[in-house]
């Protein structure tokens, strides 16, 4: 189980070899990637801000409880931060299971509570401005780590 910060692109490829392994008999991946719109303003670039330590802690707790709740074998998140352009690979999560029922399921459960849970705040620049700070976890400040 893994989850790291990263401030460099996303390399699917590196991220994806450790799951190789002969009991799997399924593997699930999510990406998630910078789109042009975003509740009817355009886009132009994202920017993401975490304090390492704090959100690999929770991404972790996070990766804990899907092998706890699904029978897989490997699960592992990576999330961008830094000021990423137009279809970037802003996160990414694999999964690995015998069956792939499970590896879908804990797949849809770790990028659902990464975004519930982890904090990490986003700035979304617009044609007209940008949205501010933003941290969707509750009890975490509305600006970023320094």
């Amino acid at each position: 189980m893994m989850f790291k910060i990263f401030e460099n692109p996303l390399e699917k490829m590196d991220l994806q070899s450790p799951f190789a392994n002969a009991e799997a008999g399924g593997f699930v991946s999510f990406e998630g990637w910078v789109r042009s719109e975003n509740e009817g303003q355009q886009v132009m670039a994202l920017e993401y801000e975490a304090y390492a330590e704090l959100a690999e802690k929770e991404g972790e707790r996070i990766l804990i409880e899907a092998r706890d709740q699904f029978d897989i074998i490997e699960a592992r998140c990576g999330h961008r931060v830094g000021r990423l352009q137009l279809g970037d690979m802003a996160v990414w999560v694999g999964v690995s299971a015998a069956h792939r029922n499970d590896a879908f399921q804990a797949c849809r459960y770790v990028i659902d509570e990464v975004k519930r849970r982890v904090p990490i705040w986003k700035k979304e620049y617009y044609k007209n401005g940008d949205s501010g700070w933003l941290c969707p976890v509750e009890g975490h400040a509305h600006t970023p780590p320094e």
